[in-house]
């Protein structure tokens, strides 16, 4: 068992996942008009959540005041909270107004049980579509994005890693592979070469 597991880990170590550019974010959230599945995908990129994360998120774990959303109880049954810009938080007011949650945050078809995941992946596909993205990104494609666009900013990988929840460094730094951050300090030695 550990020998398999060890070859997942390889195999894993040398798939580095998808990400989209700020500008296809804004397209993909630009293509979709319904305002619950906008709010939706906005704090799945905005937050940097896990599908699961978002789907049990309570109206009360929306901290206006310190502009913050605690995740209760995630992976490795860890709380932690993570930082909200005064746009999303804008936009869940206004979501908040027009559905008036009662318990989840993103209620399904009762009050009492969270929105299904598979929803959120069907409109996600079809926003993707409608924006014209053709690469392989999955609704964990947005968290994805969070990251490496952090590490694009600057921002330091264990604050990053603290907000991913991620228990080990080494897992949050796959996004040094993918950051144009140090990239865009390496100049190609074809810019040396008179190419006209």
């Amino acid at each position: 068992r550990l020998i398999r597991r060890q070859r997942q880990m390889c195999i894993r170590d040398r798939t580095l996942p998808v990400v989209l550019s700020v500008g296809e974010v804004q397209r993909l959230l630009d293509s979709v008009s319904n305002l619950k599945h906008k709010t939706i995908l906005s704090l799945i990129y905005g937050c940097g959540l896990r599908i699961s994360e978002l789907i049990h998120l309570k109206c009360a774990d929306i901290d206006k005041d310190r502009m913050l959303v605690r995740i209760e109880q995630a992976r490795g049954n860890k709380d932690r909270y993570v930082v909200i810009s005064e746009n999303l938080l804008a936009l869940i007011k206004k979501y908040y107004r027009a559905y008036r949650p009662t318990n989840y945050l993103f209620e399904g078809r009762h009050s009492s049980e969270p929105y299904s995941t598979s929803s959120i992946q069907s409109f996600f596909r079809k926003a993707k579509s409608r924006a014209g993205i053709t690469r392989k990104a999955t609704v964990h494609t947005l968290r994805h994005s969070f990251a490496t666009h952090l590490l694009d900013q600057g921002i330091d990988i264990r604050y990053i890693q603290e907000l991913l929840g991620h228990k080990n460094l080494a897992t949050t730094q796959i996004y040094t592979h993918i950051s144009t951050f140090n990239l865009n300090k390496v100049k190609s030695p074809a810019g040396l070469l008179q190419l006209d």
